[in-house]
């Protein structure tokens, strides 16, 4: 009997550096590619459907004016957000089930994330109660970071935002280079309630999927050409900030995708 295909994993790794490359493409030529790059990749580990499709969904922390959007709207080369993130499976969400709660860091084009995992009730104690829950001590730095950034701007709940993935690792020498095509992409800036799934407001058209290329340090040669075939457009997009901008919680930005990205 033929063996399932090994897969790869991030569920371990607490921290690392990374540059993105993202763009935004046609459902059907994510799914063109996808074919074009079996031979060069492997799954994800939270793969665990015939189709290699998992749900993200993300709490996301901010000022009552919006600091973490603005510092993405005005270039600034350092930058932080906060969010709680859940990885769905078939189980509803409960008090007990498992999250994270991470800093996605920015420094000039080095994305960097530092994260802790935990249960959601002690999430929830940590980012609305700054009640720091009990940790291992390889996550203590990392918690008391999130604590400070939490305290020192008095976050708040501001957006939640849900996609479905795709998630592949590249085979060859880099071997934590990551492609992910995330569609049915949605938010809601009312009832910040992760455990609540009713159906959100897209900020993409259903239509549309936003690819990225995740690597540490250089990209393949071969995944090179295959982008170049496809004639992709680099685009500079943030979930968390196209959902509030397509919510007029804020202005629309030069980052905004546009009326054509929600064309259905």
């Amino acid at each position: 009997m033929q063996s399932s295909p090994p897969v790869k994993t991030l569920n371990a790794i607490r921290k690392f550096n990374r540059f993105e490359l993202k763009y935004l493409i046609s459902y059907d030529t994510a799914q063109r590619l996808q074919k074009d790059l079996k031979k060069y990749v492997l799954p994800d580990s939270y793969a665990k459907t015939p189709n290699g499709l998992y749900t993200l969904s993300s709490l996301y922390y901010d000022t009552d004016d919006y600091r973490f959007y603005w510092e993405k709207v005005d270039w600034i080369k350092y930058r932080r957000k906060l969010r709680i993130r859940q990885y769905e499976t078939d189980k509803p969400l409960d008090k007990d089930s498992l999250v994270y709660v991470e800093i996605k860091q920015r420094v000039d084009r080095v994305t960097q994330k530092r994260r802790v995992p935990m249960k959601y009730e002690d999430a929830l104690n940590l980012c609305n109660n700054l009640v720091i829950p009990e940790h291992e001590r390889v996550d203590e730095a990392t918690l008391y970071e999130i604590y400070e950034l939490l305290k020192t701007n008095n976050l708040k709940p501001s957006c939640i935002t849900s996609y479905m993935r795709n998630a592949y690792f590249w085979t060859d020498y880099d071997s934590w280079l990551r492609i992910t095509f995330d569609s049915n992409i949605r938010y809601r800036t009312k009832n910040l309630d992760l455990a609540d799934k009713k159906i959100w407001e897209f900020m993409v058209s259903p239509n549309m999927v936003i690819m990225e290329v995740k690597a540490n340090e250089r990209i393949p040669y071969r995944l090179t050409e295959i982008v170049s075939d496809y004639n992709f457009r680099l685009i500079r997009v943030s979930k968390y900030c196209q959902g509030l901008e397509t919510s007029s919680e804020v202005p629309r930005s030069v980052f905004y995708l546009g009326e054509w990205a929600l064309n259905k």
